[in-house]
């Protein structure tokens, strides 16, 4: 019965109407290059009896990006670099702007200020002889904001972002790793861009590590030729979590090397404040921040921790506050007794909480808190 319902619904459809739908189905099913085949199909029905739709359609497919070539819409006319093996890109776009400033140390932004600015007034440098800086390594551990520093200057700069996880390109034939990277960077220099190196250290290892292979270091080999050769139309970044593995050749051949430390509780603070878009008590920004510091909490870890917050004062219909303070209780108390006892006589001597808050915060008794003050007063 079904079935001849809607096989008398599918009559009733007129021929735009059952392409309409056809084409829907296979959109909501992820079928990109079906959804261009049935297109170019309407374009040629449409244009017998629409002309102005069939023009439409054919100026679309002419423009949209195809699977082959997924970054031509970035202006770069030349076909995405695939992998040998996998037949997959080698390279991706990252459209992910940052919502807000991103919070750094001075150091950080005015190193990261320098590099926008050579780009933003390069005229003024080519009349003095002089070109932007055209390269420039991220050192730092994970969740620190070395991606979202990328982001920033692209945003800045209004260059695309093209991302390389080199650990990715690495194929089951190490001799074809070398030619990966030199497709990926032929590609990213055709056009002006941002590229972005990711995981550095797993190509560009020292060559003088006895564990790797001899293909393995010459592909540092590679990796150094291509940079020396990067145009200053483009601008290289690279990170690494692990500098001390990278070869001491890469380090020359980056202009400028920017290394990212781990937050500080001011800085913490800042993040978290961004994180709940200030709908969080003072006190308690300060106390989780200090909190974090404590356990040496990168950006990303902090962020980890104030959306889960956010779930939970949704779903509890609970402040954003408390609910943050109860996530970050979890954790703190699983620090060992000692470090949890300093982080209380730390809270209540910088006046951010109460006692009975930072007892509920640390599982540390206000008795222990008060002894442990009077000992530190006494000792002074």
């Amino acid at each position: 019965m079904t079935s001849t319902l809607d096989s008398r619904q599918a009559d009733e459809m007129t021929v735009v109407e059952r392409d309409l739908v056809h084409l829907a189905r296979m959109a909501l099913a992820g079928r990109s290059q079906d959804v261009q085949t049935l297109l170019q199909r309407m374009a040629r029905r449409y244009g017998r009896t629409n002309q102005a739709t069939a023009k439409a359609l054919q100026s679309l497919l002419r423009e949209a990006p195809t699977a082959d070539a997924p970054l031509r819409g970035l202006g770069n006319a030349a076909p995405v670099p695939l992998d040998m093996d996998s037949r997959l890109p080698l390279i991706r776009p990252d459209h992910l702007a940052p919502s807000a400033t991103p919070v750094l140390s001075a150091g950080v932004r005015g190193a990261v200020d320098q590099l926008c600015e050579e780009r933003l007034g390069s005229d003024r440098l080519l009349r003095a002889g002089l070109t932007p800086s055209s390269s420039a390594l991220f050192v730092g551990p994970p969740g620190v904001g070395k991606t979202l520093v990328a982001r920033w200057i692209a945003s800045r700069l209004d260059l695309p972002l093209l991302v390389l996880d080199l650990s990715s390109v690495m194929s089951s034939y190490l001799g074809r790793t070398g030619g990966n990277i030199r497709k990926v960077l032929d590609y990213a220099k055709a056009s002006p861009s941002i590229l972005l190196l990711d995981e550095l250290d797993t190509v560009a290892k020292k060559r003088d590590d006895g564990a790797e292979v001899g293909e393995l270091k010459r592909l540092v080999t590679v990796l150094l030729q291509e940079i020396d050769d990067w145009p200053a139309s483009s601008l290289l970044l690279a990170a690494t979590n692990h500098g001390s593995l990278l070869d001491p050749a890469v380090w020359r051949r980056f202009e400028v090397v920017i290394d990212f430390a781990l937050p500080d509780a001011a800085q913490l603070r800042q993040a978290i404040e961004q994180f709940c878009e200030e709908q969080a008590p003072d006190d308690v920004l300060a106390a989780v921040a200090r909190a974090l510091s404590v356990q040496g909490a990168s950006y990303s870890e902090a962020h980890r921790v104030v959306m889960a917050a956010r779930r939970r004062a949704a779903l509890s219909d609970q402040p954003l506050g408390e609910a943050l303070l109860s996530i970050c209780s979890e954790q703190v108390r699983r620090l060992p007794f000692a470090e949890r006892v300093c982080l209380a006589v730390d809270l209540v001597q910088s006046d951010h909480m109460s006692q009975r808050r930072v007892h509920e915060l640390s599982g540390v008794s206000r008795d222990t808190i008060r002894s442990r003050m009077r000992r530190q007063e006494s000792e002074g």
